[in-house]
């Protein structure tokens, strides 16, 4: 089966936070499962370079937009290869590919029936003698009446337009905002109403904010949303007469899945079609404010673009990730910045907390106490416990060759069943169940360990000692596999000690098999690390 991930596109405006990687993470697990499978993946994403994010950065630092996109770009790709995600292409929506991937879709797109051109609101301030994107429009959300942007409210989740905004402000000089009439083209998302409510309630099963989040803009009513902005830095518009305006990043941005699955598949000599064909399952994976984007925007430009395109499948939306109980904020610079972490700490160990302790059903607070808890109990009191007092006993008392003997049958069983259930976690989304599941087996072999007190055997009972040593190398064999979708780099340690495959199947270990002195997997996080990291937090905050 051919199986496309595509994982959110962060703004090439700034470095990454932690809550962008607690967001994309479950994506990296889920393409690592189903290779380990045997399955094509499309595991695709990348930078989103154009929008006014980008173009208020570079204005600030007196850069161009590619300068200040591209230099973010570069520092993305080194972060997500640091934390292990294994994307099959990680581009940008500046890529001569993608844009003209964009241009051709929207070409046919405006052949169709479901765009026209019309006359829409221009933001404009007076003061700064200058057109005002959405975003650079400031002002209280209609629904909710907290602050917003001109595209979105952040609070409740609202897609917007500066004109419904009310007391709408320049975000520069915060002086009063008028309005211009322009032309642009619109996409006519009202008249896909009964395509995307039969689609929403085909797939009732995503997370419950996708499903509340979809139901509550459609039942508020679809409105049709512009496709071109009066912007100096995007795509083009293929149309006569928009040569001043670019293609708006809504509609574009989404359609970077479309673009990097095609050059992935252009990569390997398969048929595109095919990934978009019956046989193919899609999963899209994302922060709670891209709810829309996922379930309303692209699925009504593939809709109306006409092409053989499949709708995503599975929707995997987050909630949000919190710091020390106060929402993470980039402009008061309350934040962990993903260069700074992973620096300091072993990528397993980040990925681990964010799963376990991830926003996967509800808001989750990270917290540098419950951090360092975390590696030191379950990562290094657990797993890498299991791990190294198995192999370093071996090691030490059988020359370092595994023991021949028999495994446990009930373990046996168990490990099988694991397999499975872990599989169907995973396929669902249900990551923290997974990872959790898992880390109950490593318990129980901790517990299997003391009860056997091979220490004891060794001397009384030679045979006994064998078969606990053996059954415990099993054990840690398939918790490698197991695990590799969540914790890729102590897995490929363990699998290269053990002679391990690549694939989500039961291993068994030979006895007879020479091992090396194996390595410490996890070191201790000393505890003065919280305190430091706590005042370091508040000093840049």
């Amino acid at each position: 089966m051919k199986i496309l991930i595509g994982g959110a596109w962060p703004y090439a405006n700034g470095p990454l936070h932690i809550g962008h990687v607690a967001a994309l993470l479950p994506a990296d697990v889920i393409a690592r499962y189903f290779r380990a499978n045997g399955h094509s993946v499309y595991f695709v994403s990348g930078s989103d370079c154009h929008g006014t994010p980008v173009a208020i950065r570079a204005r600030e630092e007196n850069k161009s937009p590619e300068e200040i996109s591209d230099f973010y770009h570069e520092e993305f790709c080194a972060c997500f290869a640091k934390l292990g995600f294994s994307y099959d292409l990680y581009g940008k929506t500046s890529s001569v590919e993608h844009r003209a991937f964009v241009r051709d879709f929207h070409r046919k797109l405006y052949a169709g029936d479901y765009i026209y051109e019309r006359d829409a609101p221009q933001a404009y301030c007076a003061a700064c003698e200058r057109v005002l994107t959405d975003r650079l429009v400031i002002g209280i959300c209609p629904i909710c009446q907290a602050k917003a942007r001109g595209d979105q409210c952040d609070t409740c989740g609202t897609v917007l337009d500066p004109e419904q905004l009310e007391e709408a402000v320049c975000a520069f000089c915060q002086g009063a905002v008028s309005f211009r009439e322009t032309k642009h083209l619109f996409l006519a998302i009202s008249r896909l109403e009964r395509e995307l409510k039969n689609y929403l309630e085909d797939h009732s099963t995503w997370r419950k904010n996708a499903v509340s989040f979809t139901k509550r803009y459609i039942d508020e009513g679809l409105r049709d949303r512009a496709i071109t902005r009066d912007l100096d830095w995007g795509i083009d518009v293929p149309k006569d007469g928009y040569e001043a305006k670019k293609i708006y990043i809504w509609a574009e941005n989404v359609l970077g899945y479309l673009s990097m699955s095609k050059e992935v598949a252009k990569s390997r000599g398969e048929d595109y079609a095919e990934l978009w064909g019956e046989g193919s399952k899609h999963y899209y994976v994302h922060g709670k404010d891209n709810i829309p984007f996922h379930t309303i925007i692209l699925p009504a430009l593939l809709l109306a673009q006409g092409g053989k395109w499949r709708l995503p499948d599975e929707i995997i939306s987050s909630e949000y990730l919190t710091l020390e109980g106060r929402r993470i904020s980039t402009s008061q610079n309350w934040a962990i910045w993903v260069p700074d972490i992973i620096d300091r700490y072993e990528p397993d160990s980040i990925r681990y907390f964010l799963i376990t302790n991830g926003p996967e059903k509800r808001d989750s607070d990270f917290s540098w106490r419950e951090f360092v808890n975390s590696h030191n109990s379950e990562l290094l009191g657990a797993y890498g416990n299991l791990v190294h007092r198995t192999l370093a006993f071996i090691h030490r008392y059988f020359d370092a060759v595994v023991p021949y003997g028999k495994l446990d049958r009930k373990i046996e069983t168990e490990m099988h069943g694991l397999f499975a259930s872990t599989g169907t976690f995973i396929e669902t989304g249900k990551l923290k169940e997974a990872l959790d599941t898992v880390f109950e087996f490593v318990r129980f072999g901790n517990k299997f360990f003391d009860t056997e007190k091979p220490w004891e055997t060794r001397q009384a009972d030679l045979d006994a000692c064998g078969d606990t040593l053996y059954t415990c190398v099993q054990m840690i064999a398939n918790l490698a596999v197991l695990l590799e979708p969540f914790l890729p780099f102590s897995s490929a340690k363990i699998k290269a000690w053990l002679h391990l495959q690549d694939h989500w199947v039961m291993q068994q270990v030979q006895g007879g098999l020479r091992i090396p002195e194996p390595e410490i997997l996890f070191r201790r996080l000393d505890k003065k690390v919280i305190e430091e990291e706590l005042h370091r937090l508040s000093a840049e905050g």
